[in-house]
C-alpha cells in the first residue's frame, strides 16, 4: 500500500511515473504552518494526526512572487509551507543512504515541487532522496526587531540609518531577540534534518548516512549548515553547488529590513511587521530589488538585487561559512564542490542582471566591489575577442560563485577536513547560439532529470545520447559520495590548480575534442586532470583570483 509510519502519523505516497519501483511521498509536513502566532518564530512541531494522511502531492511553496515552470506558484492563505518529499526503493533493502536536496533562489524564490529535483532517477541508483521547502524571502530571512531593540532616535544608544524611501532615520538596533530569530530558514532546514534523523528509517534510509545537498542560494545554505553547531551531527557530508557569495551583518540585515518596511508603508518595528500579511511584504521586497536595478548609482545592488541572506547573528552563525570553514568549524563533515564554468550568463539570459556595455559601467562595477584593475585587465586579455558584456559576466561569474565555491573546499581541505571539487563545463552549440555552461545546468545532469520539458531552456533542448551519458556519471559521483564518501576522484589536499585533482564534467564527445586541441592529442580519463593550468575559464581565472583576492559580499 505504499504506506510509511512516521512519529506525527502514517503516511501514503504513489508510484513514481517513471518507475514503478520507486515510490514518491510528497508534502509530508516536517513543522507546523509558520504563521498566525508562529510567524516569524523558530519552527515548531507538526501536529500529529490520525489515520492514514494522502501524501501524493507537493505541499504549498512558500511566499514568493515567483512562477516557474511545471511547479505551483504562492498564493495568500497558503500556509502549511514547511513540507518535504521522500522517493525511496519499494523494495529497497533498508539502511539506504540519504540524500537531502535544499532548492536555491536567492533565498526569495523556488521549492521542492521544481522537475528539476525530481528524486527518482537518485532513488533508482540506491539513495532514498528528500527534498524540502523552507522559508524564503522576509518570513526567512529578514531582521525581526526585538520590542524594544531599537534605542529612541534622539538618545545616545544607537546610530541611525538613513534609509531610501523611509519618512524618517531609523536607528540602528542595539539588541536582538531570540523570540525571533535571524535566519529562520535555516533553522527550518534544521528541523526537516531532525525530521530526517527520527523518520528516515521508516522509509529505508539510514539516519547515519546523511548527505546534505544544495545549489546557489541552498548550497550556501548547506554551507552555513556545515558551521553550525546547531546542525552539528545532522549529517556526515555535503554537496555544494554553485555556492553564493552572500552573508550579511545584523546591522546589514536591519537596514534591509527599514527599506522593506518603508515599501509596505509600516515601520520597521515587530509590531508593524507583524501587521503587514506575507504578501505585502512579498511586493515590498519586489519594489525594493527594483528600485535597485534602475538605479545605476546605488552601489553593489544595483548588478543583482537580492536583498535577504543568512545572518552573522552570534547565535546559529558567527562568520561568513568561508571564514569558519578555515578556521576548522566543518570538522568532519566531508564535502563535494562544484561550480558551473559560465556561471553569470543565466543571470543575463534571464535579465535579472545589470547590462554593462560601456568601459564606464564596467570601471564602475570594478570600483563599487573593490576588484583590482589587474583582475579586470587580466580577464580582458583571457577573452581578446569577447564583447565587453562577457568581460563582465565572467568577473561576475567568479566574484559570486566560482571562486567563492572553490574557495570553500580549499579552506576545508587546508583545516584538515576531506573535500572534493569538480566544475560543469558542458556547453552546446545550437541554431541561434551557444547553450553555455551556465548556472543550474548541471543540476538535471546530477538529477538525472534531462528529460523534463521545463529544463530544457537551460540544456538547450531534449537531451542527445552523450548528454545522457554525462547525466549517468554525475549521478553516480553524487551516489557515491553518499554512500562511501568517494565520487570518483581524489580529494583536495591544498589550493585547486596547484596540481590537485579537478573533475571537469563535460561529455565525452566535448573530452575528445579538447584532446584533439591539446598537444600531443592527450585524452584524460573521465573528466578527472591534474590542474596544471589554471589561466582558463574551465577553472575559473584562479590564478588572477589568487592574486586578486576575493572580497567577501553582503547580499
Amino acid at each position: 500500500m505504499d504506506v510509511f509510519t512516521t512519529k506525527s502519523g502514517r503516511v501514503r505516497g504513489r508510484r513514481a511515473a517513471r518507475d514503478g519501483g520507486i515510490v514518491a511521498v510528497l508534502g509530508v509536513p516536517y513543522a507546523a504552518p509558520p504563521f498566525g502566532p508562529r510567524r516569524f518564530r523558530e519552527p515548531q512541531p507538526a501536529e500529529p494526526w490520525d489515520g492514514v494522511r494522502d501524501c501524493t502531492a507537493f505541499g504549498p511553496v512558500a511566499p514568493q512572487s515567483a512562477e516557474l515552470p511545471g511547479a505551483p506558484s504562492w498564493s495568500p492563505g497558503d500556509e502549511d509551507i514547511l513540507t518535504l518529499n521522500v522517493w525511496t526503493p519499494a523494495e529497497g533493502p533498508g539502511d539506504l543512504p540519504v540524500l537531502v536536496w535544499i532548492h536555491g533562489g536567492a533565498y526569495v524564490f523556488g521549492s521542492s515541487a521544481q522537475p528539476d529535483f525530481d528524486g527518482t532517477a537518485l532513488a533508482g541508483g540506491g539513495l532514498v532522496v528528500v527534498t524540502l521547502n523552507s522559508r524564503l524571502g522576509f518570513e526567512g530571512f529578514g531582521h525581526v526587531p526585538d520590542a524594544d531593540a531599537y534605542a529612541d532616535s534622539d538618545s545616545d544608544a544607537g546610530s541611525a540609518l538613513l534609509v531610501p524611501g523611509a519618512d524618517s532615520v531609523l536607528p540602528v538596533p542595539v539588541s536582538s531577540a531570540a523570540a525571533f530569530p535571524d535566519n529562520r530558514g535555516l533553522l527550518d532546514q534544521i528541523a526537516a534534518l531532525e525530521w530526517v534523523r527520527d523518520n528516515i528509517s521508516a522509509f529505508g534510509g539510514s539516519p547515519d548516512r546523511v548527505t546534505l545537498a544544495g545549489q546557489s542560494s541552498g548550497a550556501t545554505s548547506v554551507a552555513c549548515l556545515t558551521v553550525a553547531d546547531r546542525a552539528r551531527g545532522l549529517f556526515r557530508r555535503a554537496v555544494l553547488h554553485s555556492a553564493v557569495n552572500a552573508f550579511a551583518t545584523v546591522e546589514q540585515a536591519a537596514r534591509t529590513t527599514a527599506e522593506v518596511a518603508a515599501a509596505a508603508g509600516v515601520p520597521a518595528t515587530r509590531a508593524g511587521l507583524l501587521a503587514a500579511p506575507p504578501e505585502a511584504l512579498v511586493a515590498a521586497t519586489d519594489r525594493v530589488c527594483e528600485r535597485y536595478a534602475q538605479d545605476p548609482g546605488s552601489g553593489q545592488r544595483h548588478y543583482d538585487p537580492a536583498i535577504y541572506g543568512p545572518v552573522a547573528d552570534g547565535v546559529l552563525l558567527t562568520a561568513d561559512p568561508l571564514e569558519a570553514l578555515a578556521a576548522g568549524a566543518g570538522g568532519a563533515v566531508e564535502l563535494l564542490v562544484c561550480h558551473t564554468t559560465e556561471e553569470y550568463w543565466l543571470l543575463d539570459a534571464v535579465g535579472s542582471s545589470a547590462k554593462i556595455t560601456s568601459e564606464e559601467q564596467l570601471a564602475a562595477f570594478a570600483a563599487d566591489f573593490g576588484l583590482p584593475s589587474s583582475l579586470v585587465e587580466g580577464h580582458r586579455e583571457r577573452l581578446p575577442d569577447a564583447p565587453l558584456l562577457d568581460v563582465y559576466l565572467s568577473l561576475y561569474s567568479g566574484l559570486l560563485f566560482a571562486e567563492y565555491s572553490t574557495r570553500l573546499a580549499e579552506a576545508h581541505a587546508l583545516a584538515g577536513g576531506r573535500a572534493f571539487l569538480a566544475r560543469f563545463d558542458r556547453r552546446r552549440d545550437r541554431a541561434g547560439g551557444r547553450v553555455r555552461a551556465w548556472h543550474c545546468a548541471d543540476i538535471p545532469f546530477a538529477f538525472g532529470n534531462l528529460h523534463e520539458e521545463s529544463v530544457h531552456f537551460l540544456v538547450g533542448g531534449p537531451p542527445g545520447a552523450a548528454d545522457q551519458e554525462l547525466s549517468r556519471r554525475m549521478a553516480r559521483a553524487w551516489a557515491g559520495f553518499a554512500a562511501h564518501g568517494e565520487p570518483g576522484w581524489a580529494p583536495l589536499d591544498g589550493p585547486a590548480g596547484g596540481g590537485e585533482t579537478v573533475r571537469v564534467w563535460r561529455t565525452e564527445e566535448e573530452e575528445a575534442a579538447d584532446a584533439a586541441r591539446r598537444p600531443g592529442g592527450a585524452r584524460r580519463a573521465d573528466g578527472v586532470r591534474r590542474v596544471e593550468d589554471d589561466r582558463g575559464a574551465e577553472h575559473g581565472f584562479r590564478d588572477l583570483w589568487r592574486t586578486a583576492g576575493l572580497p567577501l559580499l553582503a547580499p
